[in-house]
């Protein structure tokens, strides 16, 4: 079990280590990456540490004029709408993100026998923050370009593909155990337009890494009727939100897949008896995976109370240790 946004906003110790550090210069520092991504696993004793990054790390390190605004998110400063603004998206090289490897370094030296899952952004919900700008409901402009310019959106998609790779590449072959592919606003699509303008360069990446021979893990929010697909596109384990049960999940799934998942986060601001409840439905519903790791639905909230987390983690151990 481990918990995705297991480090950050939710930590005391976190805000005191970030102070007034911009989070994307925070994600370039090694001794604070390693701090904040260790800072979970000494509090709750998770079973992994999650890499402290964020998935537009990559696109800032080739030179794109972005910024994480509080409150907000990434924001693009120049949306790419065109031919022109694609051939701003280069390869990743590895001195691009010298400090990936660093940080990743002194991480796996301070786990010992812990994995730590690295993580990059998807190609679609890195298409949709470059195209729109920022943080999109209805993801107008991005929809427009997949459905009306195909051939600019697979130039679009390869690129982007092929940096999301380059960045999962860097943590892998400095000592990341897992990776995660976050595919965060994917869900906004149906299955047919999945399956066509998406999966194929999902399943690229995917089928790059499988020379790793490291675990690799796709999640996206709201994919219930993409789940299958999701699985298809070459993860091992399928990630699941709150909206599924993971027995329902684990039919939708072809065989020989995990799951991941499924505590709604805003659960954990209930009483401790329902959290406690709905886990152990969960834990019990998780058994018709061929494997199951415990997480969250999606990240921990930022004032998630750390204590309740310390508990449901115990508690997780407990009801699985037999």
């Amino acid at each position: 079990m481990w918990y995705m946004r297991q480090a950050g906003r939710s930590l005391p110790e976190y805000r005191q280590v970030r102070g007034d550090v911009p989070m994307l210069e925070s994600c370039t520092r090694p001794d604070m990456v390693t701090e904040i991504t260790m800072q979970p696993v000494r509090r709750y004793d998770v079973d992994a540490a999650i890499f402290f990054s964020d998935i537009v790390v990559p696109l800032k390190a080739i030179g794109i004029d972005l910024d994480i605004k509080p409150g907000v998110g990434p924001v693009v400063e120049d949306p790419i709408r065109g031919a022109g603004d694609i051939k701003r998206l280069r390869d990743i090289e590895p001195d691009d993100v010298h400090y990936i490897t660093e940080a990743v370094d002194q991480i796996v030296g301070e786990l010992g026998d812990k994995p730590l899952v690295g993580f990059a952004g998807a190609p679609f919900t890195l298409a949709s923050y470059l195209i729109e700008g920022g943080p999109s409901k209805n993801h107008e402009h991005t929809k427009a370009l997949m459905y009306g310019e195909p051939e600019l959106w697979d130039e679009l998609m390869r690129r982007l593909a092929s940096i999301s790779l380059g960045f999962l590449r860097t943590q892998i072959e400095a000592g990341a155990s897992a990776v995660q592919l976050f595919d965060s606003w994917v869900g906004a699509l149906s299955a047919e337009d999945y399956r066509a303008l998406v999966m194929p360069y999902t399943s690229w990446i995917f089928g790059q890494l499988s020379e790793y021979e490291v675990p690799r893990i796709h999640f996206g929010v709201g994919t219930g009727e993409l789940l299958g697909l999701l699985g298809e596109s070459g993860a091992d384990v399928v990630g699941v939100d709150w909206r599924v049960p993971l027995d329902k999940a684990a039919q939708r799934v072809q065989p020989g897949l995990a799951l991941q998942g499924n505590l709604d986060p805003a659960t954990l601001f209930a009483p401790w008896e329902v959290v406690a409840d709905r886990t152990r439905d969960i834990l019990s519903r998780g058994r018709a995976a061929e494997g199951h790791i415990f997480n969250l639905g999606h990240g921990v909230l930022p004032t998630t109370d750390p204590t309740m987390l310390e508990r449901l983690t115990a508690f997780v151990h407990e009801e699985t240790a037999h």
